[in-house]
C-alpha cells in the first residue's frame, strides 16, 4: 500500500525507518520530513496542519494510510477532515478525532474526562480569565509546591511548578492575565503537585479494544543528573527495569481500561496512539496527562524494540481478531541519547553541517529530530534537538555506552548532549 506519514523530526524517522521496512509497504511518503527521512521515503514539502493540501497529495499518489505524527494536525480536526471528505473516506487515518484529541489539546477537558471515569491523577481546579482572582484566593490555601498548567497546547512551555506562592501568583498573571501562550492560557488548571518517578506507557487502540506497547522513560531536563530548564527530551530508555508485574497490572487495571471504556462510552472517534504520562508515588500511578500520538524521544526507543510489522498493527484495528494478540518485543534495552543544538532550550542558531553519519560498527539508529539538506546535500542542523540516536543492547548501561559511542563521531558546531541517559539504571558517563 502506499502511505504518507506527516511529521518532520525524530518521532516521524523512527516511524517512517519501520514503515519502510514493512513488507505492506510499496510507497511511503513523508510530509514534510527531513534529511533522515528522506533515506525512507519521499519527502513532500507541506505543512501537516495544511489540510486541504494534505488532501491532494492522498488524491495525487493514492494513499491507502495516512500516519499522524504530531499532536497538531489532530487537535485542527485532520481525522475529521478525513471522514467528512467522501474523496477520502476511504483512507485509513491512525489518530483521533477532533473532540477525542481534547484529551491533549485541553488539559481541563482531560482532567474532568478522568474524574469522570475515576481515573487516578493529581486533584486539580480550573479557572478562566473572568476569574483569575479567584485564581490567586486559591492559590493562597494551596499546598506547595503547586503546579500551574495552560489549558490548550503551549510547544511544552505551558507547565509551570511554583515552589512560594509569590512564584504562583506570577504564574497566574504570566499565563492568565498576560496571555504569554495565547488562547492557551485562555484557562488554566491548578494542580495537586506529585513527588515521584515518571513513565510513560502507550497504547494502540480503535476506541474498543487496545494493544500494549513496549513502555519507556524519558529525560526532560537539559543538564546531567537531571538539572537544569525542561527541554521536549534529552534521551530516553526501555524497558523501564522499575515496571514490574504489579505495577503493569495495577496501570492496566486503574488507568489504561479506564481510558479505553471511557472512550468508547462517550463515543468518541479514537483509533490510534494513547500516550499515558505517568506519574508513580510510592508504587501507585496517577496520570499526569495523555498524548493522543506516540512521544518524543520515546518512540526512538519504543519502535526499535517491536518486533512486529508496524504496518500490520494499524490495518488489524480494523480487525476483531486486533486485540487477541500480544505485541512481540525484543529481550533488548533501547537507549536514545539526543544531540542538541548550542543555546537549546533557548535561543539557537541553525544551518550547522553535520559531520559523521555514515553507518557505525555499534548497531545502533541515528534518527534525525531537526536537520535539512543544503543545496550542496550537505545535511545541517535545523531545529533545537538535531539528532536521536539509540543504540540497543543486552542492558540499559550497556546501550547507554554505545549510543554515546555512536555520538562521539557525529559533529556540528555547538553540539551538545547529555552523557547520563540512563544514570539511576546503572548507566555511567564517559567523561
Amino acid at each position: 500500500m502506499n502511505i504518507l506519514l506527516l511529521g518532520s523530526g525524530g518521532r516521524e524517522h523512527a516511524l517512517a525507518e519501520a514503515l519502510s521496512r514493512s513488507r505492506h509497504t510499496q510507497q511511503l511518503f513523508i510530509a514534510p520530513g527531513n534529511a533522515g527521512t528522506a533515506q525512507c521515503g519521499h519527502n513532500i514539502t507541506i505543512k501537516p496542519t495544511d489540510f486541504e493540501a494534505v488532501r491532494q497529495v492522498v488524491l495525487d499518489h493514492h494513499i491507502d494510510l495516512v500516519v499522524v505524527g504530531p499532536e497538531e494536525p489532530l487537535v485542527l480536526g485532520i481525522v475529521d477532515f478525513f471522514i467528512n471528505d467522501t474523496a477520502l473516506q476511504r483512507v485509513q487515518i491512525i489518530g483521533p478525532s477532533k473532540e477525542a484529541a481534547r484529551l491533549e489539546g485541553s488539559k481541563d477537558f482531560a482532567k474532568a474526562f478522568m474524574q469522570r471515569h475515576e481515573i487516578p491523577t493529581a486533584s486539580y481546579k480550573s479557572f478562566d480569565a473572568a476569574n483569575w482572582k479567584l485564581a490567586l484566593d486559591y492559590i493562597e490555601d494551596h499546598p506547595l509546591p503547586v503546579v500551574i498548567k495552560a489549558d490548550g497546547l503551549a510547544a511544552g512551555k505551558g507547565v509551570l511548578i511554583c515552589e512560594t506562592r509569590e512564584q504562583a501568583r506570577a504564574a497566574v498573571q504570566t499565563i492568565l492575565c498576560d496571555q504569554t501562550f495565547g488562547h492557551a492560557g485562555n484557562t488554566i488548571v491548578i494542580e495537586q503537585f506529585l513527588n515521584g518517578i515518571e513513565i510513560s506507557v502507550f497504547v494502540l487502540t480503535n476506541g474498543k479494544g487496545y494493544m500494549l506497547l513496549p513502555e519507556a522513560k524519558d529525560y526532560k531536563r537539559i543538564g546531567e543528573g537531571d538539572i537544569g530548564l525542561n527541554t521536549g527530551g534529552m534521551g530516553a530508555v526501555s524497558p523501564v527495569p522499575f515496571f514490574d508485574n504489579t505495577l503493569r497490572q495495577k496501570i492496566t487495571e486503574r488507568i489504561i481500561e479506564p481510558t479505553i471504556r471511557g472512550i468508547a462510552e462517550e463515543a468518541m472517534h479514537y483509533v490510534g496512539f494513547v500516550f499515558f504520562g505517568l506519574m508513580i508515588c510510592d508504587g501507585e500511578p496517577y496520570v499526569i496527562e495523555y498524548n493522543c500520538r506516540m512521544g518524543d524521544p520515546e518512540t526512538e526507543v519504543v519502535i526499535p524494540r517491536m518486533e512486529e510489522d508496524i504496518v500490520e498493527l494499524f490495518t488489524r484495528l480494523n480487525s476483531p481478531e486486533a486485540f487477541r494478540i500480544t505485541i512481540q518485543t525484543t529481550p533488548l534495552a533501547a537507549v536514545t541519547t539526543m544531540a542538541v543544538s548550542q543555546g537549546y532550550p533557548g535561543s539557537y542558531c541553525v544551518g550547522k553541517a553535520i559531520s559523521g553519519l555514515i553507518p557505525m560498527e555499534t548497531p545502533g539508529f541515528i534518527f534525525h529530530a531537526g536537520t535539512r539538506f543544503e543545496s550542496d546535500n550537505q545535511v545541517v542542523t535545523a531545529g533545537g534537538r538535531v539528532l536521536a540516536v539509540t543504540a540497543l543492547a543486552a542492558s540499559i548501561p550497556a546501550a547507554a555506552e554505545a549510543a554515546r559511542k555512536i555520538l562521539q563521531h557525529i559533529h556540528f558546531e555547538g553540539m551538545y548532549f547529555r552523557r547520563d541517559i540512563g544514570y539511576e539504571f546503572g548507566a555511567s558517563g564517559i567523561r
